[in-house]
């Protein structure tokens, strides 16, 4: 059972990294970066990084098994494996939350804030919240914070406020992927945004969305940088090349925060119209 279990979180792990799904990994790299960390610490928060990825990833498609299954193009040699070796697959999950406890516990308390919050916000969404109109986007914006936090001790305010950034692209790209996704849910009965209110709705909340990602960056980021989540507004959200989309949308906003970073890295704040934070800046 143990080779079956480690196999299982293997193929997690190529699959998703294929696809590009671990993009908070990066973001939170970068806000270590921007913050100065040692590099000492910066080594253990991103093998926690990396193992709390393929515990959510491998979480998610375990409750998500049944309807993976009856999707087109899901019902895949790892989807197969995965069902007929459940027991490993759970002895797979229970194995990496002891590791990330006991990691966290030993070695960096703080990390467990970012287990707790990341891991259990996409838990409820696997299990509960992605077939709950707006719940799904909701939860993928607190997700989206909580994920690259694992970058940041939890009392500097500059890595929230650049978690913060991530986070409403997160709820960006959750957005797009209920747009791609529609057909394939309605007709498993899973009640998306975008099932519940119908794809030109849905559009218009991702375009809501990047506009609340513009505002943000202009008041807490910089004025310069919140054009680009602006500039992504404009991009055609075309249902019959999402992959094109996602890219075009990806690109501005990756340019955007990749941008905060430089700043940051080099100045040691945020600039802001509303608001400026320094590294210095400790919340309470």
């Amino acid at each position: 059972m143990v080779i079956d279990a480690l196999r299982i979180v293997g193929e997690v792990a190529v699959y998703r990294l294929r696809r590009l799904e671990m993009a908070n990994l990066a973001g939170a790299a970068g806000i270590m970066v921007a913050l100065h960390l040692p590099p000492g610490e910066c080594a253990v928060r991103l093998v926690f990084a990396f193992g709390l990825n393929l515990l959510v990833y491998l979480n998610n498609d375990y409750l998500d098994l049944a309807d993976d299954l009856r999707a087109p193009g899901r019902d895949d040699a790892k989807t197969r494996f995965l069902r007929d070796h459940r027991a490993a697959g759970l002895v797979a999950q229970l194995g990496l939350v002891a590791l990330l406890v006991v990691g966290a516990a030993c070695v960096l308390p703080s990390l467990l804030l970012p287990l707790v919050l990341g891991g259990g916000v996409c838990w409820a969404y696997s299990a509960w919240f992605k077939a709950m109109p707006v719940a799904d986007i909701a939860a993928m914006v607190v997700w989206g914070v909580a994920m690259p936090l694992v970058g940041s001790p939890p009392e500097l305010a500059l890595g929230w406020a650049l978690a913060g950034w991530l986070g409403l692209f997160s709820g960006v790209f959750e957005g797009i992927q209920v747009i791609r996704d529609h057909d394939a849910d309605a007709a498993t009965g899973v009640r998306t945004t975008a099932v519940a209110f119908g794809v030109a709705r849905t559009r218009v909340l991702v375009r809501v969305m990047l506009a609340a990602s513009a505002v943000y960056g202009a008041l807490v980021v910089s004025p310069w940088l919140a054009a680009l989540p602006a500039m992504a507004m404009l991009v055609p959200l075309d249902r019959g090349d999402v992959p094109r989309t996602w890219n075009k949308v990806r690109g501005l906003l990756g340019l955007a925060f990749l941008g905060a970073l430089a700043w940051v890295a080099w100045t040691g704040s945020t600039h802001g119209v509303l608001v400026q934070v320094s590294r210095a800046t400790v919340l309470g």
